[in-house]
């Protein structure tokens, strides 16, 4: 049975409150004194419950919910995997936990010391030259390594207007170039899913600034013929950017910085664990190749004489891109993942994240359809191309995966497959576990071939059933009115 629960503007009424604070006097004086106009009277309709009213609504909340504590969640191209506990208890610490990002530096060298360090593991990990730790988000990431390129191309002179984007790339990358105020164009695949260097060439020319390259791509390819295509852009004078949010697979395999790459961005919240989400937290920073170490934003976390500090006085920057100098909490997770694992650590990550997806693709690809016929790494994409004469949809087949208690993969992504089903089980899961949602996805091929009104109703199971997602995307309800407004 499909169950429901209230808005708290629903649950609540005058007069129900949890806690009960002292009068504020009419005409604050003293230091702490609020100016009456930073003060509202009343907020028209604000809901007023009791304590155990909030906990049990969120709670309840939460326990319809998926997540990945509770099992595998497959979303391709995002890594979403388990964040080990000791991350939390250590960024629960006092020393990071209560540290406010106004108070002066010099009260928190430990702090400084950490992000210095964290640089230079992502230096050693990547093979980049230097990073900066302030993007707040794999696509601001990608803002910040192009305004540095265009920064660097201005200042010799060179100002060209156009980045080229392979058609295998994050949908950020051509939204990330267009802000950093370039001109986009697109470059086909190859049939086996890797960037076509033949149309590489022919779109090179001396208005290209950059190519943007996702490697592995969205296909969970791997460039194999990166070499060549980094010889084909820079012999022409541009510069190269890759997308690192598909590092899980490289980890302890291949180092970007060390095949040529000009600027790369890593997601900490993806490779490097650390719980993300529903808009956040996240951490993007980004690696560069010497020559555009003048460009970082400010400010820097150096040490001098007098200890750590954040230095701005460097007059080359594209400047501040962050309030503040990035999300702490999540560069400590990071830094906490990466030291607790070590070199071999995260070499095994990165194998044993290639072993699972292959795994998948080698049981599922009898009933499931692969996208390419190239070796895929991390991740495996299949097309629902078998399942159209049965009239079943991928939106179909994601909606049934909810009632094995299994979120869904990623889905209609990437946008060069058709009806993609886009699958990563990262390096966390167990052969127990990817069995488990092997049996749900061959169930499901069952149901398509002599049952397919059970996945057009699905799920069953769940405390909503399938939502009008196109409404709600067309015509959302992101404001309360109470029914008597």
């Amino acid at each position: 049975m499909e169950r429901s629960e209230k808005l708290l503007f629903e649950i609540g009424s005058p007069g129900r409150v949890g806690i009960h604070l002292p009068e504020c006097p009419e005409e604050p004086d003293g230091d702490l004194g609020i100016p009456a106009q930073y003060l509202r009277t009343e907020i028209e309709g604000f809901p007023e419950l009791s304590e155990v009213d909030v906990v049990r609504h969120f709670t309840r909340l939460s326990r319809w919910n998926t997540a990945v504590d509770l099992g595998m969640y497959p979303l391709g191209s995002c890594t979403m995997k388990y964040n080990p506990k000791m991350h939390e208890s250590l960024a629960r610490l006092p020393g990071f936990a209560e540290t406010h990002p106004l108070q002066p530096e010099t009260t928190a060298p430990g702090c400084l010391r950490l992000m210095h360090e964290l640089e230079k593991d992502l230096c050693a990990i990547s093979g980049m030259d230097h990073f900066t730790l302030a993007p707040s988000a794999g696509a601001q990431g990608e803002f910040v390594g192009m305004s540095m390129i265009r920064a660097y191309l201005s200042e010799r002179g060179d100002a060209r207007r156009v980045v080229l984007i392979p058609d295998s790339a994050h949908g950020t990358n051509p939204a990330s170039a267009r802000l950093a105020g370039y001109e986009v164009e697109t470059v086909p695949s190859s049939p086996n899913g890797t960037i076509d260097t033949k149309a590489l060439r022919g779109c090179m020319g001396p208005d290209v600034a950059a190519l943007m390259l996702t490697n592995p791509n969205t296909l969970g390819v791997f460039e194999n013929r990166i070499v060549e295509v980094l010889g084909i852009v820079h012999g022409a004078g541009g510069l190269v950017y890759q997308d690192g949010a598909n590092m899980n697979a490289l980890l302890g395999k291949v180092r970007p910085g060390d095949t040529g790459i000009d600027v790369l961005h890593l997601n900490l919240h993806k490779t490097f664990s650390t719980p993300h989400g529903g808009g956040g937290p996240g951490a993007g920073p980004v690696g560069v190749r010497s020559v555009l170490e003048p460009y970082l934003p400010v400010p820097r976390v150096v040490h001098g004489t007098e200890g750590w500090r954040l230095e701005e006085g460097y007059p080359k920057s594209i400047g501040r891109v962050h309030a503040f100098h990035g999300n702490f909490g999540v560069l400590l997770r990071a830094y906490v993942y990466i030291r607790s694992l070590g070199a071999e650590g995260l070499r095994q990550v990165g194998e044993q994240a290639v072993l699972n997806a292959r795994y998948l693709r080698k049981r599922l690809s009898g009933d499931f359809e692969p996208a390419v016929t190239s070796d895929m790494l991390h991740e495996v994409v299949f097309s629902d191309h078998s399942f159209h004469d049965l009239g079943v949809t991928t939106l179909d087949i994601a909606k049934r995966l909810l009632d094995f208690g299994f979120h869904p993969p990623t889905i209609y992504f990437p946008l060069t497959v058709a009806g993609a089903l886009m699958m990563e089980p990262t390096e966390c899961e167990s052969r127990q576990e990817l069995d488990a949602f092997v049996d749900a996805m061959l169930q499901i091929r069952h149901e398509a071939e002599h049952e397919p009104q059970i996945l057009k109703s699905a799920p069953h199971r769940t405390p909503v059933r399938r939502l009008d997602e196109v409404a709600a995307a067309r015509r959302p309800r992101l404001r309360w009115r109470s029914p008597t407004a």
